[in-house]
């Protein structure tokens, strides 16, 4: 794989299980050395997506290459190639924690004991309790361990904060940005906002199996609208107001001017300061708010939009 060889890319990539349709005509692409996001509802096709990158599912039509390999044609080479953390993952539930990583060490042709140990004492879970003891959340930090242990360029978690408290889901969040500082790449799914808007660069939104945005989350912040509101000693100066680029939905009511403005406010005030301006007021847009905003409108198919480059592409695909 060359140095600027995508992690991930899929071409009309689609799934599916009789008559139901998981995923259909996604086209993706991840740089390396990234985190990469899936994020949607329950049933938006984050799991087939992620498993059909892990070759544990064989698409009903397009491609899926991984690090450079076609996933058809080189399913144990990819397979070798990555860390997976499956969303429903128990392990073995009679045997320790200790001897089932070193079960899939020994499959994987060996890891480091001592990053094992570091990963175990990091998510402060005891290796030699059986399985089936363990709370779902330490089952599930057993789990992060085997997908982190072989130290993968490409690591692929679905859902991996699930059962985790707030105190492992910011550890783990830090393992995330180790991870991508050593160069490995990470596509994670969630359902949770938050999560995707704290350690991701970048974000592709899925829904009912469809990819309806695909963008860094650099770009999507620089895109937020923010809701201003200005006060005058004297006349509103609209005409000035309105030839500021960004403004949106200007309205003037008595002395007071409300506007959208996407970009920064620089340029606005400075266009209003020469004016009688007695007192500013900016509301920033939510994330969330804009999140919603995908899942509660039409909203067309992927299939239908421009498609582009997550990390590095100058057109990502947009709604609108």
């Amino acid at each position: 794989m060359g140095a600027r060889s995508p992690a991930v890319r899929t071409t009309g990539l689609s799934k599916r299980f009789g008559k139901s349709v998981a995923l259909t005509h996604l086209d993706l692409v991840v740089a390396p050395g990234t985190i990469c996001g899936f994020l949607g509802p329950n049933g938006a096709g984050k799991t087939t997506a992620i498993k059909l990158l892990a070759g544990l599912y064989r698409p009903t039509a397009g491609s899926v290459e991984v690090l450079g390999h076609d996933v058809a044609s080189a399913r144990d080479r990819v397979q070798a190639s990555i860390g997976y953390l499956p969303g429903d993952f128990t392990g073995y539930a009679d045997q320790s924690g200790r001897r089932f990583l070193r079960l899939l060490a020994q499959l994987r042709g060996g890891v480091d004991d001592s990053f094992v140990a570091h990963l175990a004492e990091r998510l402060e879970v005891d290796l030699e309790r059986r399985i089936g003891t363990l709370s779902r959340g330490n089952r599930q930090k057993i789990g992060i361990i085997q997908a982190f242990m072989n130290q993968a360029p490409l690591l692929l978690l679905d859902e991996p904060t699930s059962g985790l408290d707030p105190l492992m889901q910011r550890e783990f969040h830090l393992m995330l940005h180790e991870a991508r500082d050593r160069g490995q790449t990470v596509l994670l799914s969630s359902h949770v906002l938050s999560e995707v808007a704290e350690v991701a660069d970048d974000v592709a939104i899925l829904r009912e199996g469809s990819l309806l945005d695909l963008r860094s989350m650099a770009d999507l912040r620089c895109g937020l609208s923010r809701r201003v509101e200005l006060r005058f000693g004297d006349d509103v100066p609209a005409a000035a107001i309105r030839q500021v680029a960004g403004v949106h939905n200007l309205e003037v009511l008595g002395l007071t001017a409300r506007l959208d403005l996407t970009g920064e406010a620089a340029e606005l005030l400075r266009a209003v300061l020469p004016y009688d301006l007695r007192d500013v007021q900016i509301h920033d847009t939510e994330l969330a708010d804009v999140f919603l905003g995908y899942y509660t409108q039409e909203a067309p198919r992927a299939h239908d939009l421009p498609q582009g480059t997550v990390g590095s592409a100058p057109h990502p695909a947009r709604l609108g």
